[in-house]
């Protein structure tokens, strides 16, 4: 378990049933003035990227870190590699297995090969800025959803106990994540998304493999090179490098 203390001047709310702790984020948002995170035992509305379902039984971690960020929008989004960065250090300081965490553009973590967490970024603001933003973060720590529930072709679903053999509650995931987390984002306000973007990519599942990626209706396959100083996938294709800002990708 992680030695490190709790980050300083970060709220903690610990609920147990809640829609989304996502929306708990939006609802409590105008009424926090630091950072915080919102953690829950248990979903009944869970969601995960394009409004799909997100199983959540008890024993899993639910969780959203709530920011009032400063930066452009387009800045702000990047934090869904802080978040993935942080996630895997959290696995990696709980399990002892470095080897068996990777990451899956734009924002899954993998243990072993399957899709262990997912992150799922929502902002409030106006005007183009963002006063708000809710990192919502789902780890199958005990039990994975059932294939027959995630899309054809998608990443099997896996849970740490399952793969590793070892068991954590979600109160000390967040322990590990918290301190995980602020690291991350320490450096990323203050180093910019460089650094980040390095870490990232050391971590990349399929880094330098054909991989494919769906954007709405146009399916583009190529060889995974690279992310770029924008966050965007770069695949090296028949046709030249293209740079893709939001896509599903597959492998």
């Amino acid at each position: 378990m992680s030695a490190d203390p709790w980050p300083e001047g970060v709220a903690r709310h610990a609920l147990d049933s809640v829609d989304s702790t996502n929306a708990v984020a939006a609802r409590l948002a105008a009424s926090l003035s630091g950072p915080a995170w919102i953690v829950a035992a248990e979903q009944t509305a869970g969601r995960g990227r394009r409004g799909r379902p997100w199983s959540s039984r008890r024993g899993n971690f639910y969780g959203t870190h709530l920011l009032h960020p400063t930066e452009p929008p387009e800045v702000v989004a990047l934090r869904s590699f802080v978040a993935a960065l942080a996630l895997r250090d959290a696995c990696v300081a709980l399990t002892g297995l470095p080897e068996a965490f990777s990451l899956k553009w734009p924002n899954d973590v993998l243990l072993n090969g399957g899709k262990l967490a997912g992150i799922l970024l929502e902002s409030l603001g106006q005007g183009g800025r963002v006063q708000h933003l809710a990192i919502g973060i789902g780890v199958n720590l005990i039990a994975a959803p059932d294939p027959a529930e995630v899309e054809p072709g998608a990443v099997r679903p896996v849970s740490l106990l399952a793969e590793t053999g070892v068991r954590v509650a979600p109160e000390t995931f967040l322990e590990a994540l918290a301190p995980a987390y602020a690291r991350r984002e320490e450096s990323f306000t203050r180093l910019g998304f460089g650094p980040t973007r390095e870490a990232w990519l050391a971590h990349a599942a399929r880094l330098g493999e054909q991989i494919r990626a769906r954007t709405g209706r146009e399916l583009r396959e190529g060889m995974f090179e690279t992310v770029d100083a924008h966050g965007a996938l770069v695949l090296k294709t028949g046709s030249g490098r293209v740079a893709i800002p939001a896509a599903e990708v597959f492998f």
